[in-house]
């Protein structure tokens, strides 16, 4: 966020003194002296970034920064607007009425204070011993890299056996069973339990063992409309506009009659056993096929037991090997070269994943942006890694943040303002982070869509999830 208010700031700084403002405000060699302290602390800004984890100092540095810059920016906005209320402002005569003059001294004396205070934040930057950054450029001919069948089609390792074991049970154990069936599967985030689950959804036999399939990404709230919704929705393909629970109720014991049915509920964190009690009873009411089934994905082994009527499935982390083969496909390529060297290094780094295919999917993803050798290793020795609060996945994670550019981190941070498993249309977000001022326009919107386009090339690899696609 800094960086992008910093540029913002400096910008507006720059246009002050052209228009030889700062002069009438008395300021003149302190705008100066503010543009140099606020440029030479943006290029420091990526160091501090990451000196923050494991320093409360840095921390408490920056956020001191991020309020100074704040009210700097303010005042500007506050000058720039009283110019454009008074359209002849620019004028010799209008510049010294008295009620202008005794406006700019209040302006001028509120820069002059946090003049003062940027001068303080400047000297701690040498303090704390902050380096220079690489400074960010944006590639004029650049192109937004097209996605690839790594992102859409990602190949699923070392999960057959999973997938063959709930598969046998949908269609052979639960098939005769006159309730309904209940099979858990749980495991540690970034497992791969949700892709496990559209393994087994997606499977040619399951889907023509069961009359109707329906999925559901239940999340933080158990919502017994959310879920009717969903089943009603699955069936007939349309909205049922339907307010009350009772009617809804009513819609789904029809949607369901003499049907054998599949339905998935991902991602469940619901501890009421009451409420799981009521959900279930509803769907046993009325007249169903023998072997509908529910399969539900968890992290929490209560909620398998609360839920199941087969003991959970537990899902344990990937072989080496297999942790090995996802990080590749991700760093080089399906058809890629397997460079000797970065091989070793990789296969290092893959044993901080602890068997995680979401963890070896970020490092892989993070590490096709790197070609040299170095490179590898700063993500392999990276200090990140020894962080005691963080796990595996975490500490992935947080590598992967550190190396968006600066510009994109408060983009990301952004996107905390929406729900757990909310569905984000990729421009409508860009055009939110535009209107939020964390995009600077320089330049028409098409450039800076395109801007940010490419920017999120890198990010939809390691945060984002394109709806439909596995690892």
């Amino acid at each position: 966020m800094a960086d992008v208010l910093l540029g913002t700031v400096i910008q507006n700084l720059g246009s002050f003194v052209q228009q030889e403002l700062s002069t009438f405000l008395g300021v003149g060699e302190l705008t100066q002296k503010l543009c140099g302290n606020l440029t030479a602390i943006r290029a420091v800004l990526k160091d501090a970034e990451e000196k923050q984890i494991t320093s409360h100092a840095v921390k408490d540095w920056l956020q001191k920064l991020t309020d100074v810059a704040h009210i700097l920016d303010d005042i500007l906005d506050e000058y720039s607007i009283r110019s454009k209320a008074h359209g002849d402002d620019d004028k010799w005569i209008t510049r010294f009425h008295p009620k202008k003059i005794l406006a700019r001294r209040g302006i001028g004396k509120r820069m002059k204070e946090v003049a003062k205070k940027i001068d303080v934040i400047a000297e701690d930057r040498i303090k704390f011993g902050l380096h220079v950054g690489v400074m960010e450029h944006l590639p004029e001919d650049m192109e937004w890299r097209q996605t690839t069948s790594i992102i859409t089609k990602s190949k699923v390792y070392g999960r057959d056996k999973d997938k063959e074991q709930i598969v046998e049970y949908l269609l052979r154990d639960a098939s005769n069973r006159e309730d309904i069936s209940v099979y858990s599967i749980v495991g540690l985030g970034g497992y791969g339990k949700t892709t496990l689950a559209q393994l087994v959804y997606n499977d040619e036999n399951v889907s023509t063992h069961f009359d109707l399939k329906i999925w559901v990404c239940v999340s933080d709230d158990f919502s017994m409309k959310k879920i009717l919704h969903s089943i009603i929705e699955s069936e007939t393909g349309r909205n049922p506009n339907l307010m009350s629970l009772e009617s809804m109720q009513k819609k789904v014991q029809e949607v369901l009659q003499s049907k054998r049915y599949l339905l998935v509920l991902d991602d469940v964190w619901n501890e009421d056993h009451v409420k799981w009690e009521k959900f279930k009873f509803l769907l046993q009411c009325g007249i169903t096929r023998k072997g509908s089934s529910i399969l539900v994905t968890t992290r929490l082994e209560i909620v398998a037991s609360i839920m199941g009527t087969h003991p959970a499935h537990h899902l344990v982390g990937l072989h080496d090997e297999d942790i090995w083969s996802l990080f590749k496909l991700h760093a080089i390529g399906p058809n890629g070269e397997e460079r000797a060297e970065l091989a070793a290094i990789g296969k290092e780094i893959v044993r901080k994943c602890v068997g995680s295919p979401l963890a070896a999917k970020v490092l892989g993803s993070l590490s096709r942006f790197k070609s040299e050798e170095h490179q590898w290793l700063s993500v392999k020795e990276s200090k990140l890694w020894n962080l005691s609060e963080d796990n595996p996945i975490m500490s992935a994670l947080r590598l992967s943040y550190f190396n968006l550019k600066l510009s994109l981190r408060p983009c990301f941070t952004f996107c905390a303002v929406f729900p757990k498993d909310f569905e984000m249309v990729k421009e409508n977000l860009i055009l939110l982070w535009m209107a939020n001022g964390l995009v600077t326009s320089r330049g028409n919107l098409q450039r800076s869509m395109l801007v940010m386009r490419y920017g999120m090339s890198y990010a939809k690899d390691h945060f984002f999830k394109k709806l439909n696609q596995m690892w």
